[in-house]
């Protein structure tokens, strides 16, 4: 592409617009832009039957129920080998891997060019879907948001079609983002957990030992951890002493949470403790620490009737 785009001859507004993208250098082919990866990730729309509360039991609180009551057929992304040959396996002591709620994390570092081959394999509802990042800088053709009459393929991609987003990591995109859908099917999709998201690393930032997303949701009427409420189904977190542990805590549909770890805080950048944060709809963040404290702790939202209808897990730290 850098070698075509250099045969043609750019308009002062073309460059203008590339620079203020933050993708002239990748995209005309300077040297920082050579030494740059791309990074390709293969990920589907697919229908399963997710279940919000697998064993039934609130552990803390008691009370059970029937899986008539939290089981619920939707469409959730999931990440693929290459042409979408079949689905990587999803490693299950690694929360948010390719469970599907939320869907895979992507992960990259600033600099790098990130291309997701999005295909829709949605036989069960036939909708329409799309991916919509945060973040990351593109062009209007890979916004992924539905807008009658301005938007393209990406933003409506119908049962059986595909398209590729083409991402690039700027400087001002280190941190960790949402993703979700924003095709026409929004709406339901996103109550039905069409949602996931990007973490990407800072230039010379030391890579996590840890790295735990957080993605805070109602879902088919309980208050959810990566669409799993109550401890011993929401997510088992694990660290060891001297770890150097990255949570990426992300809320998704209507709601505010605050992000809690009992028996640990963090400091911010301008150098002040935390210990509670709030992360509105689509907001996202990530938090750092050292491990030093052994046990096994409770995070969970601390809103106290999120946290009751399910907003809860367990995170175990061990010498």
């Amino acid at each position: 592409m850098a070698t075509v785009l250099r045969r043609i001859r750019l308009s002062r507004g073309l460059r203008a617009l590339l620079a203020a993208l933050g993708l002239s250098a990748f995209l005309l082919g300077s040297p920082a832009a050579a030494s740059a990866r791309t990074i390709d990730v293969w990920i589907a729309a697919v229908p399963v039957t997710w279940d919000v509360v697998p064993n039934g039991r609130n552990a803390i609180e008691g009370g059970t129920y029937t899986p008539e009551q939290t089981r619920f057929r939707t469409v959730v992304y999931k990440a693929y080998t290459p042409e979408w040959r079949r689905p990587l396996k999803n490693l299950a002591h690694v929360a948010g891997d390719n469970d599907g709620i939320p869907g895979p994390l992507i992960r990259a570092d600033v600099g790098d060019a990130i291309r997701v081959h999005f295909k829709n394999l949605d036989t069960e509802f036939r909708r329409p879907h799309s991916m919509h990042f945060h973040g990351v800088r593109y062009a209007f053709g890979s916004d992924g948001s539905f807008i009658p009459g301005f938007s393209g393929r990406g933003a409506n991609v119908r049962p059986g079609q595909s398209f590729t987003y083409r991402l690039f990591a700027t400087e001002e995109s280190a941190g960790v983002w949402p993703y979700h859908d924003h095709g026409p099917a929004m709406h339901d999709s996103i109550e039905g957990g069409m949602y996931g998201a990007i973490s990407i690393r800072a230039r010379d930032e030391e890579r996590p030992d840890r790295e735990n997303v957080v993605v805070f949701a109602a879902l088919h009427g309980f208050e959810t951890v990566n669409g799993k409420a109550f401890v011993g189904n929401t997510p088992l977190f694990r660290a060891k002493f001297g770890d150097l542990v990255q949570w990426d805590v992300v809320a998704i549909g209507d709601e505010f949470h605050t992000f809690h770890v009992h028996g640990h805080r963090w400091v911010n950048a301008d150098g002040t403790p935390e210990d509670v944060r709030t992360v509105g709809p689509a907001e996202s963040f990530r938090v750092r620490w050292r491990e030093d404290q052994p046990g096994t702790w409770l995070y969970h939202c601390h809103v106290e009737s999120h946290m009751a209808s399910g907003m809860v897990g367990l995170y175990r730290v061990t010498r």
